[in-house]
Protein backbone atom coordinates (compact mmCIF):
# COMPACT_ATOMS: atom_id res chain seq x y z
CA UNK A 1 0.00 0.00 0.00
CA UNK A 2 1.59 3.30 -0.86
CA UNK A 3 1.43 6.66 1.38
CA UNK A 4 0.02 9.28 0.74
CA UNK A 5 2.43 11.95 -0.76
CA UNK A 6 2.57 15.29 1.71
CA UNK A 7 2.04 18.85 0.03
CA UNK A 8 4.62 21.46 -0.40
CA UNK A 9 3.49 24.29 2.12
CA UNK A 10 4.31 27.46 0.75
CA UNK A 11 4.20 30.75 3.12
CA UNK A 12 2.78 30.19 6.78
CA UNK A 13 3.72 27.17 8.37
CA UNK A 14 1.33 27.30 10.69
CA UNK A 15 -0.97 24.58 11.49
CA UNK A 16 -4.62 25.34 9.87
CA UNK A 17 -7.14 25.98 13.03
CA UNK A 18 -9.64 23.86 13.38
CA UNK A 19 -13.48 25.33 12.82
CA UNK A 20 -16.90 24.00 13.29
CA UNK A 21 -17.61 20.45 12.90
CA UNK A 22 -14.23 19.48 12.24
CA UNK A 23 -13.01 21.55 9.20
CA UNK A 24 -9.76 23.64 8.77
CA UNK A 25 -9.84 27.24 7.93
CA UNK A 26 -6.93 29.58 7.72
CA UNK A 27 -6.72 33.53 8.60
CA UNK A 28 -7.42 36.15 6.19
CA UNK A 29 -9.75 37.50 3.78
CA UNK A 30 -11.17 35.76 0.81
CA UNK A 31 -11.36 36.94 -2.70
CA UNK A 32 -14.84 38.06 -1.96
CA UNK A 33 -13.64 40.21 0.46
CA UNK A 34 -11.05 41.61 -1.20
CA UNK A 35 -13.10 42.33 -4.32
CA UNK A 36 -15.69 43.86 -2.29
CA UNK A 37 -13.32 46.03 -0.88
CA UNK A 38 -11.13 47.44 -4.14
CA UNK A 39 -15.12 47.72 -5.65
CA UNK A 40 -15.80 50.01 -2.78
CA UNK A 41 -12.76 52.40 -3.27
CA UNK A 42 -13.59 52.63 -7.31
CA UNK A 43 -16.78 53.98 -5.87
CA UNK A 44 -15.46 56.44 -3.62
CA UNK A 45 -12.81 57.53 -6.09
CA UNK A 46 -15.48 57.83 -9.07
CA UNK A 47 -17.37 60.50 -6.69
CA UNK A 48 -14.02 62.66 -5.01
CA UNK A 49 -12.24 62.97 -8.56
CA UNK A 50 -15.07 65.04 -9.98
CA UNK A 51 -15.71 67.11 -7.03
CA UNK A 52 -12.06 67.96 -6.74
CA UNK A 53 -12.02 68.57 -10.51
CA UNK A 54 -15.15 71.00 -9.83
CA UNK A 55 -13.27 72.64 -7.30
CA UNK A 56 -10.51 73.43 -8.93
CA UNK A 57 -12.72 75.31 -11.31
CA UNK A 58 -14.24 76.99 -8.97
CA UNK A 59 -10.99 78.43 -7.78
CA UNK A 60 -10.26 79.59 -11.02
CA UNK A 61 -13.38 81.59 -11.61
CA UNK A 62 -13.02 83.35 -8.10
CA UNK A 63 -9.11 84.33 -9.26
CA UNK A 64 -10.78 86.04 -12.25
CA UNK A 65 -13.35 87.71 -10.07
CA UNK A 66 -11.12 89.16 -7.43
CA UNK A 67 -8.88 89.94 -10.20
CA UNK A 68 -11.43 92.17 -12.10
CA UNK A 69 -12.73 94.02 -8.78
CA UNK A 70 -9.50 94.55 -8.00
CA UNK A 71 -9.12 96.44 -11.43
CA UNK A 72 -12.17 98.19 -10.54
CA UNK A 73 -10.82 99.83 -7.69
CA UNK A 74 -7.76 101.09 -9.90
CA UNK A 75 -9.71 102.44 -12.63
CA UNK A 76 -11.60 104.17 -9.90
CA UNK A 77 -8.85 105.06 -8.77
CA UNK A 78 -7.25 106.71 -11.58
CA UNK A 79 -10.64 108.13 -12.65
CA UNK A 80 -10.64 110.05 -9.16
CA UNK A 81 -6.86 111.82 -9.70
CA UNK A 82 -6.87 112.40 -13.91
CA UNK A 83 -10.72 112.23 -14.14
CA UNK A 84 -10.44 109.75 -16.69
CA UNK A 85 -10.78 106.14 -16.99
CA UNK A 86 -7.23 103.75 -17.72
CA UNK A 87 -7.74 103.28 -21.96
CA UNK A 88 -4.77 100.65 -22.71
CA UNK A 89 -2.80 97.29 -21.92
CA UNK A 90 -3.06 95.60 -18.16
CA UNK A 91 -0.56 95.65 -16.56
CA UNK A 92 0.88 99.02 -17.61
CA UNK A 93 3.57 99.76 -14.72
CA UNK A 94 3.19 103.76 -15.50
CA UNK A 95 -0.47 104.50 -15.70
CA UNK A 96 -2.30 101.14 -14.39
CA UNK A 97 -0.02 99.62 -11.79
CA UNK A 98 -2.13 95.97 -11.39
CA UNK A 99 -0.53 93.04 -12.23
CA UNK A 100 -3.07 90.44 -12.56
CA UNK A 101 -2.76 86.74 -10.66
CA UNK A 102 -1.02 84.15 -12.71
CA UNK A 103 -2.54 82.54 -15.70
CA UNK A 104 -5.30 85.47 -15.50
CA UNK A 105 -5.41 87.85 -18.46
CA UNK A 106 -7.61 91.24 -18.51
CA UNK A 107 -9.15 92.78 -21.31
CA UNK A 108 -10.45 96.59 -21.29
CA UNK A 109 -13.47 97.65 -23.43
CA UNK A 110 -15.96 100.45 -23.97
CA UNK A 111 -13.73 102.78 -22.18
CA UNK A 112 -14.66 106.11 -22.08
CA UNK A 113 -15.20 109.13 -19.77
CA UNK A 114 -18.58 108.04 -18.70
CA UNK A 115 -17.96 104.41 -17.65
CA UNK A 116 -15.90 100.95 -18.59
CA UNK A 117 -16.18 97.31 -18.91
CA UNK A 118 -13.59 94.37 -18.59
CA UNK A 119 -13.11 90.95 -19.20
CA UNK A 120 -10.68 88.33 -17.18
CA UNK A 121 -9.89 84.87 -18.90
CA UNK A 122 -7.96 82.33 -16.89
CA UNK A 123 -5.85 79.41 -19.40
CA UNK A 124 -7.24 76.49 -17.24
CA UNK A 125 -10.73 76.88 -17.87
CA UNK A 126 -12.81 77.97 -20.48
CA UNK A 127 -15.22 80.78 -18.22
CA UNK A 128 -14.71 84.49 -18.68
CA UNK A 129 -15.77 87.04 -16.65
CA UNK A 130 -17.29 90.02 -17.10
CA UNK A 131 -17.94 93.76 -15.06
CA UNK A 132 -18.85 97.02 -16.19
CA UNK A 133 -19.58 100.71 -14.51
CA UNK A 134 -21.34 103.74 -15.98
CA UNK A 135 -21.82 103.80 -19.62
CA UNK A 136 -19.94 101.06 -20.16
CA UNK A 137 -22.13 98.25 -20.53
CA UNK A 138 -23.88 96.25 -19.98
CA UNK A 139 -21.19 93.81 -20.91
CA UNK A 140 -21.98 90.36 -22.32
CA UNK A 141 -23.55 88.66 -19.36
CA UNK A 142 -22.58 91.52 -17.18
CA UNK A 143 -26.01 92.88 -16.48
CA UNK A 144 -25.38 94.66 -13.14
CA UNK A 145 -23.16 97.68 -12.60
CA UNK A 146 -20.22 96.71 -10.96
CA UNK A 147 -21.23 93.23 -10.34
CA UNK A 148 -18.92 90.43 -12.01
CA UNK A 149 -20.44 88.07 -13.87
CA UNK A 150 -19.45 84.87 -15.50
CA UNK A 151 -19.82 81.71 -17.84
CA UNK A 152 -20.56 78.25 -16.45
Amino acid sequence: MRTPVQPIQHGNTAPALAGKGGRSWRRGFTLIELLIVVVIIGLLAAIAIPKFANSKGKSYVATMKSDLRNAATLQETVFFETSTYYNGPVPDPVLFNFVPSQNVTIVLANVTNAGWAASATHTLTTAICYIYVGNGGPFFLANVEGEVKCTP
